[in-house]
Protein backbone atom coordinates (compact mmCIF):
# COMPACT_ATOMS: atom_id res chain seq x y z
CA UNK A 1 0.00 0.00 0.00
CA UNK A 2 1.97 3.22 -0.56
CA UNK A 3 0.84 6.19 1.51
CA UNK A 4 1.24 9.90 0.99
CA UNK A 5 1.74 12.10 4.09
CA UNK A 6 1.44 15.51 3.76
CA UNK A 7 2.67 17.55 7.04
CA UNK A 8 5.41 19.32 7.58
CA UNK A 9 6.49 16.97 10.78
CA UNK A 10 9.43 15.20 9.11
CA UNK A 11 9.26 12.74 12.43
CA UNK A 12 5.78 11.70 11.70
CA UNK A 13 7.27 10.31 8.16
CA UNK A 14 10.21 8.31 10.01
CA UNK A 15 8.09 6.85 12.70
CA UNK A 16 5.47 5.32 10.63
CA UNK A 17 8.39 4.52 8.01
CA UNK A 18 9.95 2.83 10.78
CA UNK A 19 7.43 1.35 12.95
CA UNK A 20 5.09 0.32 10.30
CA UNK A 21 5.04 -3.28 8.39
CA UNK A 22 6.75 -3.12 5.15
CA UNK A 23 4.15 -3.82 2.90
CA UNK A 24 3.13 -0.10 3.90
CA UNK A 25 5.23 2.41 2.12
CA UNK A 26 5.31 5.83 3.46
CA UNK A 27 6.16 8.75 1.57
CA UNK A 28 6.31 12.53 2.93
CA UNK A 29 5.37 14.63 0.46
CA UNK A 30 5.71 18.93 1.09
CA UNK A 31 3.14 20.69 2.11
CA UNK A 32 3.91 24.24 0.03
CA UNK A 33 0.66 24.99 -1.18
CA UNK A 34 -2.57 23.11 -0.39
CA UNK A 35 -3.80 22.26 -4.00
CA UNK A 36 -5.34 19.20 -4.45
CA UNK A 37 -3.70 19.47 -8.44
CA UNK A 38 -0.46 18.43 -6.52
CA UNK A 39 -2.04 15.93 -4.56
CA UNK A 40 -1.49 12.59 -7.69
CA UNK A 41 -4.63 9.92 -6.99
CA UNK A 42 -2.37 7.64 -9.31
CA UNK A 43 0.46 8.32 -7.10
CA UNK A 44 -0.64 6.90 -3.75
CA UNK A 45 -3.28 4.28 -2.70
CA UNK A 46 -4.45 6.52 0.74
CA UNK A 47 -3.23 10.23 1.58
CA UNK A 48 -2.99 10.89 5.05
CA UNK A 49 -3.98 14.98 5.75
CA UNK A 50 -2.28 16.28 8.93
CA UNK A 51 -4.49 18.77 10.29
CA UNK A 52 -3.10 20.84 12.98
CA UNK A 53 -4.54 23.20 15.72
CA UNK A 54 -1.08 24.87 15.52
CA UNK A 55 -1.12 25.88 12.05
CA UNK A 56 -2.79 28.68 10.79
CA UNK A 57 -5.22 29.47 9.36
CA UNK A 58 -6.90 26.64 10.44
CA UNK A 59 -10.53 27.68 8.53
CA UNK A 60 -8.46 28.10 4.94
CA UNK A 61 -6.81 24.41 5.55
CA UNK A 62 -9.89 22.48 6.83
CA UNK A 63 -11.70 24.45 3.18
CA UNK A 64 -8.46 22.97 1.33
CA UNK A 65 -8.91 19.36 2.95
CA UNK A 66 -12.71 19.58 2.01
CA UNK A 67 -11.50 20.05 -1.68
CA UNK A 68 -9.32 17.79 -1.91
CA UNK A 69 -11.32 15.00 -0.27
CA UNK A 70 -14.42 15.92 -2.97
CA UNK A 71 -11.75 15.53 -5.45
CA UNK A 72 -11.95 11.59 -5.19
CA UNK A 73 -8.59 10.91 -3.55
CA UNK A 74 -8.98 8.07 -1.02
CA UNK A 75 -8.01 10.94 2.41
CA UNK A 76 -6.89 9.95 6.10
CA UNK A 77 -6.82 12.54 8.39
CA UNK A 78 -4.60 12.85 11.49
CA UNK A 79 -5.69 15.34 13.98
CA UNK A 80 -5.08 16.93 16.85
CA UNK A 81 -6.90 15.69 20.19
CA UNK A 82 -8.54 19.06 19.96
CA UNK A 83 -9.79 19.26 16.51
CA UNK A 84 -11.84 15.50 16.73
CA UNK A 85 -15.05 17.43 16.04
CA UNK A 86 -13.59 18.68 12.90
CA UNK A 87 -12.00 15.43 11.84
CA UNK A 88 -15.41 13.77 12.41
CA UNK A 89 -16.93 16.43 9.53
CA UNK A 90 -14.40 15.47 7.32
CA UNK A 91 -14.83 11.84 7.36
CA UNK A 92 -18.89 13.01 6.89
CA UNK A 93 -17.81 14.63 4.03
CA UNK A 94 -15.85 11.52 2.33
CA UNK A 95 -13.21 10.95 4.21
CA UNK A 96 -12.15 7.42 4.23
CA UNK A 97 -11.41 7.59 8.56
CA UNK A 98 -8.83 9.96 11.13
CA UNK A 99 -6.88 9.09 13.69
CA UNK A 100 -5.35 11.39 16.03
CA UNK A 101 -1.83 11.77 16.87
CA UNK A 102 -1.59 9.98 20.14
CA UNK A 103 -3.01 6.92 18.27
CA UNK A 104 -0.75 3.85 19.01
CA UNK A 105 1.01 2.24 15.98
CA UNK A 106 -1.08 -0.76 16.28
CA UNK A 107 -4.22 1.33 15.60
CA UNK A 108 -2.93 3.80 12.78
CA UNK A 109 -2.04 0.08 11.23
CA UNK A 110 -5.44 -1.03 11.63
CA UNK A 111 -7.20 2.38 10.47
CA UNK A 112 -4.82 2.53 7.57
CA UNK A 113 -5.99 -1.33 6.26
CA UNK A 114 -9.72 -0.89 7.34
CA UNK A 115 -9.69 2.70 5.20
CA UNK A 116 -7.87 1.07 2.49
CA UNK A 117 -10.13 -1.76 2.36
CA UNK A 118 -13.59 0.38 2.30
CA UNK A 119 -11.80 3.16 -0.42
CA UNK A 120 -14.64 1.69 -2.87
CA UNK A 121 -14.19 0.77 -5.75
CA UNK A 122 -14.20 3.28 -8.57
CA UNK A 123 -13.56 0.85 -11.37
CA UNK A 124 -16.77 1.34 -13.57
CA UNK A 125 -18.13 4.35 -14.65
CA UNK A 126 -21.52 5.46 -15.83
CA UNK A 127 -22.43 3.36 -18.85
CA UNK A 128 -21.91 0.17 -16.93
CA UNK A 129 -25.48 1.09 -15.06
CA UNK A 130 -24.07 1.12 -11.30
CA UNK A 131 -23.96 4.58 -9.44
CA UNK A 132 -20.47 4.80 -8.07
CA UNK A 133 -21.54 5.06 -4.02
CA UNK A 134 -23.39 1.97 -4.42
CA UNK A 135 -20.18 -0.38 -4.83
CA UNK A 136 -18.31 -1.23 -1.83
CA UNK A 137 -15.60 -3.90 -1.45
CA UNK A 138 -13.05 -5.39 1.13
CA UNK A 139 -9.89 -5.96 -0.04
CA UNK A 140 -9.85 -7.50 -3.64
CA UNK A 141 -13.86 -8.58 -3.08
CA UNK A 142 -16.50 -6.16 -5.16
CA UNK A 143 -19.94 -5.91 -4.20
CA UNK A 144 -22.69 -3.84 -2.95
CA UNK A 145 -25.32 -6.45 -2.49
CA UNK A 146 -27.09 -7.69 1.48
CA UNK A 147 -25.18 -10.96 0.62
CA UNK A 148 -21.56 -9.15 -0.05
CA UNK A 149 -22.25 -6.95 2.99
CA UNK A 150 -22.38 -9.64 5.33
CA UNK A 151 -19.61 -10.98 4.39
CA UNK A 152 -17.93 -7.69 4.29
CA UNK A 153 -18.80 -8.27 8.13
CA UNK A 154 -18.18 -11.06 8.73
CA UNK A 155 -14.47 -10.66 7.37
CA UNK A 156 -13.71 -7.58 9.56
CA UNK A 157 -14.80 -8.90 12.43
CA UNK A 158 -12.69 -11.82 12.44
CA UNK A 159 -9.66 -10.51 10.87
CA UNK A 160 -7.70 -9.92 14.20
CA UNK A 161 -9.41 -12.80 15.99
CA UNK A 162 -7.42 -16.05 16.24
CA UNK A 163 -10.04 -18.34 15.86
CA UNK A 164 -10.61 -21.22 13.13
CA UNK A 165 -12.66 -19.87 10.21
CA UNK A 166 -14.48 -22.30 7.77
CA UNK A 167 -15.15 -20.63 4.35
CA UNK A 168 -18.32 -22.60 2.46
CA UNK A 169 -19.98 -21.81 -1.19
CA UNK A 170 -19.52 -22.99 -4.67
CA UNK A 171 -17.01 -23.47 -6.75
CA UNK A 172 -15.99 -20.08 -7.93
CA UNK A 173 -17.00 -18.17 -5.60
CA UNK A 174 -13.63 -16.39 -4.08
CA UNK A 175 -13.23 -18.60 -1.21
CA UNK A 176 -9.49 -17.94 -1.07
CA UNK A 177 -9.97 -13.67 -1.99
CA UNK A 178 -12.32 -14.17 1.69
CA UNK A 179 -9.37 -16.36 3.00
CA UNK A 180 -6.65 -13.61 1.90
CA UNK A 181 -9.17 -10.71 2.77
CA UNK A 182 -9.10 -12.00 6.73
CA UNK A 183 -5.47 -12.48 6.33
CA UNK A 184 -4.49 -8.89 4.82
CA UNK A 185 -6.86 -7.19 7.19
CA UNK A 186 -5.58 -8.64 10.43
CA UNK A 187 -2.52 -8.39 12.84
CA UNK A 188 -0.78 -11.37 10.37
CA UNK A 189 -0.68 -9.38 7.19
CA UNK A 190 3.43 -9.03 7.71
CA UNK A 191 3.54 -12.76 7.79
CA UNK A 192 3.41 -15.32 5.18
CA UNK A 193 -0.37 -16.32 3.43
CA UNK A 194 0.36 -20.22 2.27
CA UNK A 195 -3.07 -21.72 0.46
CA UNK A 196 -3.17 -25.31 0.21
CA UNK A 197 -5.60 -27.79 -1.44
CA UNK A 198 -5.70 -30.21 0.94
CA UNK A 199 -7.38 -32.45 -1.51
CA UNK A 200 -4.98 -32.54 -4.06
CA UNK A 201 -1.98 -33.95 -1.97
CA UNK A 202 -1.77 -37.54 -2.05
CA UNK A 203 -2.56 -39.14 1.13
CA UNK A 204 1.26 -40.84 1.21
CA UNK A 205 3.04 -37.69 0.96
CA UNK A 206 0.30 -35.69 3.02
CA UNK A 207 2.00 -35.73 6.48
CA UNK A 208 5.58 -35.01 4.87
CA UNK A 209 4.02 -32.01 2.72
CA UNK A 210 1.89 -30.93 5.75
CA UNK A 211 4.49 -30.76 8.64
CA UNK A 212 7.76 -31.00 6.76
CA UNK A 213 10.46 -33.88 6.92
CA UNK A 214 14.13 -34.30 8.31
CA UNK A 215 16.74 -35.33 6.25
CA UNK A 216 16.24 -39.16 5.53
CA UNK A 217 13.27 -39.65 6.46
CA UNK A 218 11.84 -41.50 3.57
CA UNK A 219 13.28 -42.92 0.60
CA UNK A 220 14.21 -40.10 -2.19
CA UNK A 221 14.38 -37.55 0.58
CA UNK A 222 17.74 -35.29 -0.06
CA UNK A 223 17.48 -32.82 2.73
CA UNK A 224 15.35 -31.21 5.49
CA UNK A 225 12.34 -29.84 4.15
CA UNK A 226 9.48 -27.33 5.79
CA UNK A 227 5.57 -28.04 5.82
CA UNK A 228 3.05 -25.84 5.21
CA UNK A 229 2.43 -25.50 9.05
CA UNK A 230 5.72 -24.07 9.05
CA UNK A 231 6.41 -22.48 6.09
CA UNK A 232 3.26 -19.94 7.41
CA UNK A 233 4.83 -19.32 10.61
CA UNK A 234 2.95 -16.48 12.50
CA UNK A 235 0.82 -16.08 9.23
CA UNK A 236 -2.06 -18.02 8.18
CA UNK A 237 -2.49 -21.24 6.13
CA UNK A 238 -5.06 -21.78 4.50
CA UNK A 239 -6.75 -25.35 3.62
CA UNK A 240 -9.03 -25.65 0.83
CA UNK A 241 -11.03 -28.32 0.14
CA UNK A 242 -10.72 -29.44 3.51
CA UNK A 243 -13.82 -31.61 2.84
CA UNK A 244 -11.74 -34.01 0.38
CA UNK A 245 -9.64 -35.08 3.24
CA UNK A 246 -9.48 -38.91 4.19
CA UNK A 247 -10.41 -40.55 7.61
CA UNK A 248 -6.89 -40.55 8.68
CA UNK A 249 -5.84 -37.34 7.46
CA UNK A 250 -8.77 -35.90 9.42
CA UNK A 251 -7.34 -37.68 12.17
CA UNK A 252 -3.68 -36.25 12.07
CA UNK A 253 -5.11 -32.79 11.67
CA UNK A 254 -7.01 -32.71 14.35
CA UNK A 255 -4.40 -33.56 16.84
CA UNK A 256 -2.34 -31.03 15.88
CA UNK A 257 -5.06 -28.64 15.81
CA UNK A 258 -6.15 -29.73 19.41
CA UNK A 259 -1.80 -29.95 20.85
CA UNK A 260 -1.02 -26.87 18.60
CA UNK A 261 1.99 -28.87 17.92
CA UNK A 262 3.61 -30.56 15.17
CA UNK A 263 6.65 -32.92 14.32
CA UNK A 264 8.56 -33.45 10.88
CA UNK A 265 8.71 -36.12 9.87
CA UNK A 266 11.67 -38.03 10.91
CA UNK A 267 11.86 -36.18 14.00
CA UNK A 268 10.96 -36.07 17.81
CA UNK A 269 10.99 -32.36 18.25
CA UNK A 270 7.91 -30.70 18.80
CA UNK A 271 7.45 -27.35 16.73
CA UNK A 272 4.53 -25.28 18.31
CA UNK A 273 1.51 -24.01 15.63
CA UNK A 274 1.47 -20.50 15.27
CA UNK A 275 -0.33 -20.05 12.19
CA UNK A 276 -3.95 -19.09 12.00
CA UNK A 277 -5.90 -21.73 10.16
CA UNK A 278 -8.32 -21.02 7.40
CA UNK A 279 -10.41 -23.88 6.41
CA UNK A 280 -12.41 -23.97 2.90
CA UNK A 281 -15.11 -26.09 1.15
CA UNK A 282 -17.44 -26.87 -1.22
CA UNK A 283 -19.20 -29.90 -0.08
CA UNK A 284 -22.01 -30.13 2.77
CA UNK A 285 -20.00 -31.14 6.19
CA UNK A 286 -22.65 -31.00 8.21
CA UNK A 287 -24.28 -34.08 5.70
CA UNK A 288 -20.87 -35.54 5.51
CA UNK A 289 -20.78 -35.88 9.25
CA UNK A 290 -24.53 -37.25 9.08
CA UNK A 291 -23.13 -40.36 7.00
CA UNK A 292 -19.57 -40.53 8.88
CA UNK A 293 -17.51 -39.17 5.90
CA UNK A 294 -16.26 -36.50 7.83
CA UNK A 295 -15.59 -36.69 11.82
CA UNK A 296 -17.94 -34.45 14.15
CA UNK A 297 -15.02 -33.57 16.44
CA UNK A 298 -12.95 -31.84 13.83
CA UNK A 299 -16.21 -30.44 12.38
CA UNK A 300 -16.40 -28.63 15.41
CA UNK A 301 -13.07 -27.57 15.51
CA UNK A 302 -12.51 -25.73 12.22
CA UNK A 303 -16.45 -24.58 12.29
CA UNK A 304 -15.55 -21.61 14.98
CA UNK A 305 -17.06 -19.33 12.76
CA UNK A 306 -18.31 -19.56 9.45
CA UNK A 307 -18.80 -17.43 6.14
CA UNK A 308 -20.78 -18.30 3.54
CA UNK A 309 -19.60 -17.11 0.09
CA UNK A 310 -22.83 -16.08 -2.32
CA UNK A 311 -23.16 -17.84 -5.83
CA UNK A 312 -22.80 -15.25 -8.50
CA UNK A 313 -26.95 -15.70 -9.35
CA UNK A 314 -27.79 -14.87 -6.03
CA UNK A 315 -26.66 -11.22 -6.29
CA UNK A 316 -26.25 -10.11 -9.62
CA UNK A 317 -26.84 -6.34 -8.67
CA UNK A 318 -22.91 -7.26 -8.00
CA UNK A 319 -22.46 -8.00 -11.60
CA UNK A 320 -21.52 -4.86 -13.13
CA UNK A 321 -19.26 -3.84 -10.18
CA UNK A 322 -17.47 -7.53 -10.72
CA UNK A 323 -17.41 -6.79 -14.55
CA UNK A 324 -15.93 -3.36 -14.10
CA UNK A 325 -13.14 -4.54 -11.67
CA UNK A 326 -12.28 -7.36 -13.97
CA UNK A 327 -12.71 -5.03 -16.92
CA UNK A 328 -9.89 -2.73 -15.15
CA UNK A 329 -7.74 -5.59 -14.46
CA UNK A 330 -7.49 -6.96 -17.81
CA UNK A 331 -7.53 -3.61 -19.92
CA UNK A 332 -4.48 -3.09 -18.16
CA UNK A 333 -2.50 -6.30 -18.42
CA UNK A 334 -3.37 -6.38 -22.19
CA UNK A 335 -2.57 -2.92 -22.93
CA UNK A 336 -6.88 -1.99 -24.35
CA UNK A 337 -7.89 1.26 -24.07
CA UNK A 338 -11.32 -0.65 -22.51
CA UNK A 339 -12.78 1.17 -19.66
CA UNK A 340 -16.72 0.53 -19.21
CA UNK A 341 -18.93 -2.16 -20.11
CA UNK A 342 -22.22 -0.96 -22.30
CA UNK A 343 -25.43 -1.19 -20.71
CA UNK A 344 -26.84 -3.71 -22.98
CA UNK A 345 -24.09 -5.59 -22.12
CA UNK A 346 -24.27 -5.58 -18.54
CA UNK A 347 -28.16 -6.31 -18.68
CA UNK A 348 -27.11 -9.74 -20.86
CA UNK A 349 -24.35 -10.26 -18.15
CA UNK A 350 -27.26 -10.61 -15.47
CA UNK A 351 -29.10 -12.85 -17.33
CA UNK A 352 -26.94 -15.42 -17.30
CA UNK A 353 -26.99 -18.59 -15.10
CA UNK A 354 -23.22 -18.27 -13.97
CA UNK A 355 -22.72 -21.96 -13.04
CA UNK A 356 -18.94 -21.63 -12.58
CA UNK A 357 -19.27 -18.27 -10.51
CA UNK A 358 -16.95 -15.13 -10.48
CA UNK A 359 -14.50 -17.44 -12.00
CA UNK A 360 -16.57 -18.21 -14.62
CA UNK A 361 -17.38 -14.00 -14.61
CA UNK A 362 -13.74 -13.34 -14.91
CA UNK A 363 -13.35 -15.35 -18.02
CA UNK A 364 -15.85 -13.73 -20.01
CA UNK A 365 -14.53 -10.28 -18.73
CA UNK A 366 -11.09 -11.54 -20.19
CA UNK A 367 -12.62 -12.43 -23.27
CA UNK A 368 -14.50 -10.02 -24.02
CA UNK A 369 -11.52 -6.83 -23.08
CA UNK A 370 -9.13 -9.09 -25.67
CA UNK A 371 -11.56 -9.00 -28.36
CA UNK A 372 -13.27 -5.45 -27.65
CA UNK A 373 -12.29 -2.59 -30.11
CA UNK A 374 -12.98 0.40 -28.95
CA UNK A 375 -13.07 1.61 -25.27
CA UNK A 376 -16.07 0.17 -24.17
CA UNK A 377 -17.21 -3.97 -24.33
CA UNK A 378 -20.28 -4.26 -26.36
CA UNK A 379 -23.01 -7.33 -26.33
CA UNK A 380 -21.14 -8.38 -29.61
CA UNK A 381 -17.91 -8.96 -27.69
CA UNK A 382 -19.67 -10.93 -25.18
CA UNK A 383 -18.63 -15.26 -26.16
CA UNK A 384 -22.47 -15.48 -25.50
CA UNK A 385 -25.74 -14.30 -27.13
CA UNK A 386 -28.86 -13.66 -25.48
CA UNK A 387 -31.50 -16.23 -25.50
CA UNK A 388 -34.36 -16.12 -27.83
CA UNK A 389 -36.56 -17.09 -25.86
CA UNK A 390 -35.86 -13.51 -23.40
CA UNK A 391 -36.23 -11.60 -26.37
CA UNK A 392 -39.59 -9.59 -26.65
CA UNK A 393 -40.95 -9.40 -29.72
CA UNK A 394 -44.46 -6.90 -31.50
CA UNK A 395 -44.77 -9.89 -33.71
CA UNK A 396 -45.73 -11.98 -30.35
CA UNK A 397 -49.12 -9.88 -30.38
CA UNK A 398 -52.18 -10.40 -31.83
CA UNK A 399 -52.58 -8.17 -35.36
CA UNK A 400 -56.42 -8.00 -34.47
CA UNK A 401 -56.07 -5.45 -31.48
CA UNK A 402 -56.19 -2.00 -32.09
CA UNK A 403 -52.90 -0.07 -32.40
CA UNK A 404 -52.90 1.32 -28.93
CA UNK A 405 -53.83 -2.22 -27.36
CA UNK A 406 -50.79 -3.15 -29.26
CA UNK A 407 -48.35 -1.14 -27.66
CA UNK A 408 -50.05 -1.24 -24.22
CA UNK A 409 -49.43 -4.55 -24.19
CA UNK A 410 -46.09 -4.58 -25.59
CA UNK A 411 -45.23 -2.29 -22.66
CA UNK A 412 -46.89 -4.69 -20.53
CA UNK A 413 -44.64 -7.32 -21.65
CA UNK A 414 -41.38 -5.43 -21.36
CA UNK A 415 -41.99 -4.58 -17.91
CA UNK A 416 -42.78 -8.30 -17.11
CA UNK A 417 -39.14 -9.68 -18.49
CA UNK A 418 -37.54 -7.08 -16.94
CA UNK A 419 -38.84 -7.81 -13.34
CA UNK A 420 -37.97 -11.27 -13.73
CA UNK A 421 -34.82 -10.96 -15.58
CA UNK A 422 -33.64 -8.42 -12.50
CA UNK A 423 -34.91 -11.38 -9.73
CA UNK A 424 -38.02 -9.33 -8.84
CA UNK A 425 -35.62 -6.30 -7.65
CA UNK A 426 -38.03 -3.35 -9.56
CA UNK A 427 -35.71 -0.41 -9.07
CA UNK A 428 -33.16 -2.47 -11.32
CA UNK A 429 -35.45 -3.42 -13.86
CA UNK A 430 -37.08 0.17 -14.12
CA UNK A 431 -33.33 1.32 -14.41
CA UNK A 432 -33.38 -1.54 -17.49
CA UNK A 433 -36.21 -0.20 -19.17
CA UNK A 434 -34.89 3.74 -18.71
CA UNK A 435 -38.38 4.40 -16.95
CA UNK A 436 -39.07 5.77 -13.28
CA UNK A 437 -40.43 3.12 -10.41
CA UNK A 438 -43.77 4.85 -10.66
CA UNK A 439 -44.41 4.07 -14.38
CA UNK A 440 -43.03 0.67 -13.90
CA UNK A 441 -45.45 0.52 -10.82
CA UNK A 442 -48.44 1.49 -13.14
CA UNK A 443 -47.41 -1.12 -16.31
CA UNK A 444 -47.67 -3.69 -13.21
CA UNK A 445 -51.36 -2.70 -12.44
CA UNK A 446 -52.02 -2.59 -15.54
CA UNK A 447 -50.93 -6.62 -16.04
CA UNK A 448 -52.53 -7.44 -12.85
CA UNK A 449 -55.69 -6.08 -14.35
CA UNK A 450 -56.09 -2.68 -12.67
CA UNK A 451 -57.32 0.19 -14.97
CA UNK A 452 -54.73 1.49 -16.70
CA UNK A 453 -56.41 5.13 -17.87
CA UNK A 454 -53.36 6.61 -16.15
CA UNK A 455 -50.84 4.87 -17.46
CA UNK A 456 -49.99 8.48 -18.98
CA UNK A 457 -46.96 8.68 -21.88
CA UNK A 458 -43.90 6.90 -20.83
CA UNK A 459 -41.50 9.56 -22.90
CA UNK A 460 -42.51 12.12 -20.08
CA UNK A 461 -41.40 9.72 -17.45
CA UNK A 462 -37.75 8.35 -18.61
CA UNK A 463 -35.15 8.33 -16.16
Amino acid sequence: MRIGVYSEDSTLQSLLSSSLPKDLRVQLEPEEDCNSDLISAAKFDLVLLDLRSNREPLPQRIDCFKRIIASGMNTVIIADEGLRTVAIELVEGGALDFFNRRSSLQHIETILRRAYANAGSRLIEQDADVPENETNRCDQLVGSSPQMQQVFRLINSVANLNASVLITGESGTGKELIARAIHRLGSRSHAPFVAVSAGAIPETLLEAEMFGHEKGAFTGTIGARKGYFEEAGSGTLFLDEIGDLTMHAQVMLLRVLQEREFCRLGSSRLIPMRARVIFATHKNLEKMVASGEFREDLYYRINVVRVSAPALREHPEDIPAIAGHYVRQYAQMFKKPVSRIEPNAIRLLQRQPWNGNVRELENVIQTATILATGIAIRVEDLPFRAPAANVVSIRDYDSNGSFEDLIRDYKVKLAETAIRENNGNKSQAARSLSISRAYLHRLIRLADGVDGSDLGDAEAEVV
